[in-house]
């Protein structure tokens, strides 16, 4: 049994705890909080062990009847690896503290590349992996985009990416981010820093990405073009899509045309936090001429990472190596086949 610990239980370490229970050969030692918040009682009620960083503030805890386990150095001291989900540019602040315990540690995609020195997606470069010491799951926007394009290059190959990611102002429970009425370009210069980031796990392709902000809560999304190395066909494509783990099909007759309503039909599921772990591809938006696909994708903002994390725990443990056994394992233990 892989002992996890979960440094930070926000937005994504609330839901990759969650995901790790489900797992049958993993287990939450411990999640960490700086202060009591909604999220620390979310912890109690999972009878996840609470640590904290600052034990000068364990009282202020239990006067909010949140029970402190110790501090984060004693969490890390009863695990085998640490998921870093602290807000961007704290983790890479936190390596030494990994470092000293003698762990291993998986960042998340708001941490630089250097952190850990690899940069990981499952069904890219599962096996690069096995045996890691560092890792960072790269942001959920470069996860989408490493998902589509792998599965065009390997039927097709792919010469050249052209991406753009409309990208929501903050999450749902983030009262604190724009903007209001506003579209902002985000960066202003091209290409965005997601291009760069799908070359730290495909280095082979060549890719320029832009990205803006609007006004929304629910999810990202892309307009995505490929030029192909061979003539490709919407019907394989398709068909390609119907039988990626990762990668869902938002059908012509569900009527959805907006993240909005791909969110609603995903609650409507039963999934956990209306979560979309895969890629949502409408299938209406699939254009090939000859060389040149074109298609939308949505993203999950708060969910993409967070099987892909899974799998990135079992590669650097050397537990499970093949990707598609682990991506079929991490899929099937939460309960979920990517829409169809």
């Amino acid at each position: 049994m892989i002992r996890v610990a979960i440094n930070g239980y926000g937005t994504i370490g609330k839901r990759v705890a969650d995901a790790v229970t489900c797992q049958p050969d993993m287990t939450v030692i411990g999640v960490s909080k700086t202060k009591p918040s909604a999220e620390a009682y979310i912890a109690k009620e999972r009878k996840f062990p609470l640590y904290i960083a600052d034990l000068s503030k364990k009282e202020a805890f239990e006067k909010a009847g949140i029970p402190v386990a110790g501090s984060v150095e004693e969490m890390l001291s009863a695990c085998d690896i640490v998921v870093d989900a602290t807000p961007g540019g704290v983790g890479a602040k936190n390596r030494a503290l990994y470092e000293k315990a003698g762990i291993k540690a998986i960042w998340q995609g708001g941490e630089d590349h250097e952190v850990a020195g690899f940069s990981f997606s499952s069904s890219c470069n599962f096996k690069d992996a096995i045996g890691r010491d560092y890792a960072r799951v790269v942001s959920c926007n470069t996860t989408g985009l490493c998902r589509i394009i792998r599965l065009v290059d390997s039927e097709y190959g792919v010469k050249k990416v052209r991406a753009t990611m409309i990208r929501r102002g903050g999450d749902p429970g983030d009262i604190k981010r724009g903007p209001i009425d506003a579209i902002v370009l985000n960066p202003v210069t091209i290409p965005s820093h997601h291009g760069p980031d799908v070359q730290s796990v495909l280095p082979d392709i060549r890719i320029t990405t832009t990205a803006l902000i609007v006004p929304t809560t629910m999810m990202h999304m892309h307009v995505v073009q490929m030029d192909l190395k061979q003539p490709g066909k919407r019907e394989r494509i398709i068909e390609l899509i119907s039988k990626n783990p990762r990668i869902g099909l938002v059908r012509r007759e569900t009527g959805i045309t907006s993240t909005a309503e791909l969110k609603e039909y995903v609650m409507d599921l039963g999934r956990p936090r209306s979560d979309l772990w895969e890629n949502g591809v409408f299938e209406g938006s699939i254009s090939v001429d000859e060389d040149d696909l074109c298609l939308f994708q949505a993203i999950h903002q708060e969910a993409d990472v967070v099987v892909e994390t899974i799998d990135c725990i079992r590669a650097m443990m050397g537990t499970i190596t093949e990707a598609e056994e682990s991506i079929a394992l991490t899929n099937y233990s939460l309960g979920f086949t990517p829409i169809r």
